[in-house]
């Protein structure tokens, strides 16, 4: 019983040589995708700390508002409303928010789209913030963000 093939095995297969020509129409160079610009992972946490800074109040929304869909936009800017008004009723000012960043786990499903959670650990509680990112040209959007 062979439970892994061989090289050989492998190299029997017909596979497309890197020499072989391409059946690309004469004179159009292939598309070669680019290179993520940065990490996605980097983006899914400074979204995520943004998204609890403007929720406490602390960061304008209007900051973000090239990184979110339109969406994304409406549903934070009702979700600010309310937690102003609750602010408000309470006598509560703004204080900016100590959040650590716990684990960060991402992927790929289709090509340029990343989901992603990030854990953050407060003084109070561990929030999960879950996040869609979607390539737009050259930068990421969020498409969702659902804070947990």
């Amino acid at each position: 019983m062979i439970l892994f093939p061989s090289v050989v095995d492998i190299a029997d297969h017909d596979q497309p040589s890197l020499d072989a020509p391409r059946n690309e129409p004469h004179g159009v160079e292939p598309r070669v995708s680019e290179p993520h610009d940065t990490e996605p992972q980097g983006i899914l946490e400074s979204l995520t700390l943004s998204v609890l800074e403007v929720l406490a109040g602390v960061r304008d929304l209007d900051q973000m508002a090239r990184w979110v869909s339109e969406d994304v936009y409406r549903h934070l800017m009702q979700r600010v409303v309310l937690s102003a008004r609750a602010r408000q009723v309470k006598g509560e000012r703004f204080i900016r928010p100590t959040f650590t960043i716990g684990r960060t786990v991402h992927s790929e499903p289709a090509p340029g789209i990343i989901e992603g959670v990030v854990i953050v650990h407060g003084k109070a509680r561990t929030r999960a913030v879950a996040l869609r990112l979607e390539r737009l040209e050259s930068r990421w959007r969020a498409s969702a963000i659902n804070v947990l």
